[in-house]
């Protein structure tokens, strides 16, 4: 039987290391049942991370500071008015399925979009969610993820209203053909508050 999952909600911004570290220690509390799952809504001070796929040459801008990092994809920025969720699950208990897992990510973010009149969208290998515009395809919500023995972490952001132009320095997620997006440039005014709460409601249709 699934246990009950810790909800933490930090109101000021996390420094990208220090989740980290949150994170593996908690993965193996988890490991051991000394924790319970957990799903951390946050907001990172401004941060350029690079995943394991990441490509040296999609660093546009050389003088940025960057962290590598272990979880999957490549290039990705963090930073003020964006909505970091790390969900810390044990796939064991749930289902062992990486492919199922990133699908119900993804489900979440759809459905949360969809609860403020924004179309959410999946494109074939191409990890997280995007609506659509005039010509092409722009993704507002990223997707990265760990896993050790079935326990997940890292997850996904979401832009709120955050600043774009700070996606011009990498190629993001390595897709040169497509922009991105935010809440705000849909025009689209919500709160981290708003937000939280509809990912926690669409978080308990999709995976319980």
């Amino acid at each position: 039987m699934v246990k009950k999952i810790e909800w933490k909600v930090s109101k000021t911004p996390i420094e990208y290391d220090h989740a980290i570290n949150i994170m593996q220690k908690r993965v193996l509390k988890i490991k051991k049942d000394l924790e319970s799952e957990l799903v951390w809504m946050l907001e990172h001070k401004s941060i350029f991370t690079a995943g394991t796929s990441a490509k040296i040459e999609h660093l546009i801008n050389s003088n940025i500071e960057y962290k590598h990092t272990g979880r999957g994809g490549q290039w990705t920025w963090h930073g003020p008015g964006q909505r970091v969720v790390y969900f810390l699950l044990n796939l064991k208990e749930r289902n062992p399925d990486i492919r199922w897992f990133i699908n119900n990510l993804e489900e979440i973010a759809i459905l949360t979009l969809k609860d403020f009149s924004i179309n959410g969208v999946r494109i074939k290998d191409r990890p997280g969610v995007w609506v659509k515009n005039k010509n092409n395809y722009d993704k507002i919500v990223s997707l990265g993820i760990r896993i050790s023995s079935w326990i997940t972490f890292h997850g996904i952001s979401i832009n709120i209203m955050p600043n774009l132009e700070e996606f011009n320095k990498i190629v993001p997620c390595g897709i040169i053909d497509g922009g991105v997006t935010s809440f705000y440039k849909l025009n689209k005014i919500v709160t981290y508050n708003q937000v939280d709460e509809s990912l926690k409601k669409n978080f308990y249709k999709v995976f319980l």
